[in-house]
């Protein structure tokens, strides 16, 4: 393959280089993929107004996300089973954010555990939480986010119940693999992948095994997992949450006006429009056209960030234009560490970057605290 420019570079290289069942995973959405599709659509909808003759000089992406200096808007989503993609991959890609001077946000499906990737840090990352019906295991899930220095809590409130993506069901994914013939050929193809998985140790599910009850291993997890998600979980929850974490608390999952005004009530510190990446309700709105509705619902009275569908600075910067304060991009990162590791996920990162300080400063701005829907044509 030539010169990686693009993020659908990268999702090319990572297709040939990941075992068919993980890399579907990473690109599906649920049913007939319509919500995943709008995601990336309807950003192309939006167009940017170029403006000429204005001082392009001493340009700047910085900004802060719930508090916290970012060298541009972005942070790296949570993402499940991303240990899978590459071998190490939570780790990887943590470290790759880190020295890019932006959050990462660890999955509570995560295959590295909290403790590795604290490991391989010294800035404190983000962590994501899952609510489960074992509250002890929920307890202390926050309390091991706590003793790792993690600095910001993402609480996910849309999956209470799962989302069916037809081509995991198809292609019999689990975590590890079943050695059956076809999952033998995908990864026999992928030698490189073979060998970094025989490499580490890191291949269930880091902060579950050993921690939940009763789960000692693989066999024991899927049915435990197949009965914990809580259809149960109600706005009551996110107050003992807040109270028991007592740091920062960031809302993912928000996608209706009366949901995001419901959400100043919970003392969050942010919300986050997503839509879990299309993985859940086929047929719902795009993250990027409810992002301006929510924006308009909760005024300044809560930090909005957004999540779904970003494939490009000029994203990006369309996100932020519309009045998020920082975005999320998780399939991404997901292409850049299956093609190539850590480098993989530091080149998508710079692809984002050079992208959006290009489009910025053909759209007359500077400092991308001062872009607004002025940018907008």
């Amino acid at each position: 393959m030539g010169k990686i420019l693009t993020i659908a570079d990268l999702k090319q290289q990572a297709q040939r280089r990941v075992p068919k069942m993980f890399f579907d995973y990473a690109d599906s959405g649920a049913w007939t993929e319509g919500t995943y599709r709008a995601n990336e659509d309807d950003f192309s909808k939006i167009k940017l107004r170029q403006r000429v003759l204005v001082d392009m000089t001493d340009r700047s992406l910085a900004t802060e996300m719930v508090g916290e200096k970012v060298s541009m808007p972005v942070a790296l989503s949570p993402t499940g089973l991303t240990g899978m993609q590459h071998a190490d991959g939570e780790m990887l890609a943590a470290k790759a954010a880190e020295e890019f001077g932006v959050p990462f946000t660890l999955s509570t499906m995560s295959i590295c555990s909290i403790e590795d990737v604290a490991s391989v840090t010294s800035k404190p990352f983000w962590f994501q939480l899952y609510v489960m019906k074992d509250r002890d295991f929920v307890n202390n899930l926050i309390d091991r986010a706590k003793a790792a220095g993690c600095s910001a809590l993402v609480l996910t409130l849309d999956l209470q119940i799962l989302g069916q993506r037809h081509k995991d069901l198809r292609n019999g994914l689990s975590a590890p693999p079943k050695f059956t013939p076809k999952h033998i050929w995908q990864m026999a193809t992928r030698p490189k992948w073979c060998m970094d998985m025989a490499r580490t140790k890191r291949r269930s599910f880091g902060n579950i095994v050993g921690h939940a009850k009763n789960v000692s291993d693989l066999s024991s997890l899927s049915s435990w997992t197949a009965e914990q998600f809580d259809p149960r979980l109600s706005w009551k929850d996110v107050e003992w949450i807040k109270e028991r974490w007592g740091g920062k608390l960031i809302l993912k999952g928000i996608l209706d006006e009366e949901d995001a005004r419901a959400s100043l009530d919970t003392g969050a510190d942010a919300i986050i429009v997503s839509n879990h990446g299309g993985r859940q309700l086929d047929g719902a709105h795009s993250s990027i056209a409810m992002l301006p509705k929510i924006v308009d619902a909760v005024g300044d009275k809560v930090e909005v960030h957004m999540d779904g569908g970003i494939r490009s600075g000029q994203d990006v910067l369309k996100a932020v234009a519309l009045g998020a304060k920082g975005t999320y991009i998780g399939r991404p990162f997901l292409y850049g560490l299956g093609a190539d590791g850590k480098q993989g996920v530091t080149t998508a990162l710079e692809i984002i970057r050079k992208e959006m300080d290009v489009s910025m400063a053909l759209c007359g701005k500077r400092l991308i605290t001062d872009v607004d829907p002025s940018v907008l044509a």
